[in-house]
């Protein structure tokens, strides 16, 4: 069996280092990669081939068992590419979002391609080290904070001088899962001064744990899921919310705003109105432009100045910091396909894999 992944010009990210080349031998499996597939990442030929993988000229391995990838970018183009020719009852793993590419996805399975999206892998103890979301969230948490201070034009923490003392830059993380967490360490590892929001009464301990202090608004639940997500809250409760942040905002440096609920549009917690509260020469960086956005003014890829705010749309931060995020997703993504090998045969039947497995895609 073969493993290879996809060349591709969008994803600086790759989905197989040298480390896991190692890996999967290990399993059994041959792998083939196309010429300076990691190049983008800081992963180079020479290093693939010294740690046993081929390294072919070819664009794409068309005799694969399994293509790893990122995001891949052509699953977002009008058609599947001609060049992309997959092998019959070859399986694509990789981070497929299929509320947005369902077209594509519809088209491999046709071509008898099954299709693995690692963001639907259950939130469960043994799936743990497969969590991509996790993994390239952290990344992006962290990357946010350096984003948003590359354009505040003030220092960051208390200074005192002969010439006078520097007060320290307030920073407030609206969302705290995974990136909102690694934002507020990363934050309070500079010396900001840090204040974070969730709707879920948990995430209160686990702000305070990192320094910080929790925005609290009253609520009638957890504002949880099951699955420990954030939940979409009544309109009594947003009306609250939007009267608390508008408030807090006001006083805020910096604005990191990370708030997703999956399967759904982001959340709006920044309006044009509150906006105009927020002191020039302040600083927005929206994460989740890439589902609509927390912020009313945000654009994807983009940074626009509005009443000397600076709103900053950068939608994967997590690609930015390639090198260590292609390490941790191709471990992530090999433990997954680990799954998979069982005695030299795939076997699909992990409970793990059939929650990752895209099913019903066939049809119009």
């Amino acid at each position: 069996m073969k493993i290879s992944t996809i060349i591709d010009e969008i994803e600086k990210r790759v989905a197989v280092t040298p480390e896991t080349v190692k890996k999967y031998i290990s399993l059994g499996l041959e792998v083939e990669l196309p010429q300076n597939v990691g190049s983008m990442a800081g992963f180079f030929d020479d290093e693939y081939a010294a740690a046993g993988a081929k390294i072919t000229e070819t664009a794409f391995v068309e005799d694969a068992d399994f293509y790893v990838c990122v995001k891949p970018s052509f699953l977002g183009a009008p058609k599947i590419p001609d060049d992309l020719k997959f092998k019959s009852g070859s399986h694509l793993v990789g981070i497929l979002s299929p509320l947005l590419h369902e077209r594509s996805l519809k088209k491999l399975s046709e071509m008898e391609v099954n299709c693995y999206a690692l963001e639907l892998v259950p939130r469960i103890t043994r799936a743990q080290s497969m969590d991509v979301l996790s993994s390239q969230s952290s990344i992006a948490g962290y990357r946010a904070v350096l984003e948003a201070l590359s354009l505040y034009r003030r220092v960051v923490p208390l200074m005192m001088t002969a010439a006078g003392t520097v007060r320290p830059a307030k920073i407030l993380v609206l969302g705290a899962g995974v990136a909102g967490l690694q934002a507020i360490a990363t934050a309070k590892r500079l010396g900001a001064v840090v204040y974070a929001f969730d709707v879920r009464s948990v995430a209160k301990e686990q702000v305070e744990s990192l320094g910080a202090t929790f925005i609290s608004v009253e609520a009638k639940d957890s504002g949880e899921t099951a699955d420990g997500y954030a939940k979409e809250m009544d309109d009594d409760y947003k009306k609250r919310q939007a009267e608390k942040l508008a408030e807090v905002i006001a006083k805020m440096d910096v604005i990191i705003t990370t708030a997703q609920i999956p399967g759904k549009p982001a959340p709006l917690l920044i309006t044009e109105e509150m906006i105009k509260s927020i002191k020039s020469g302040s600083v927005i960086l929206d994460m989740a432009t890439e589902s609509g956005g927390n912020c009313a003014l945000s654009q994807k890829n983009e940074v626009v100045l509005v009443n000397g705010v600076s709103i900053i749309g950068y939608a994967d931060l997590a690609a930015s910091v390639a090198f260590d995020a292609s390490q941790l997703f191709a471990r992530n993504a090999f433990n997954f396909v680990a799954l998979m090998i069982k005695n030299g045969n795939i076997d699909t039947s992990d409970e793990i894999v059939q929650a990752a497995l895209l099913k019903n895609l066939s049809g119009e």
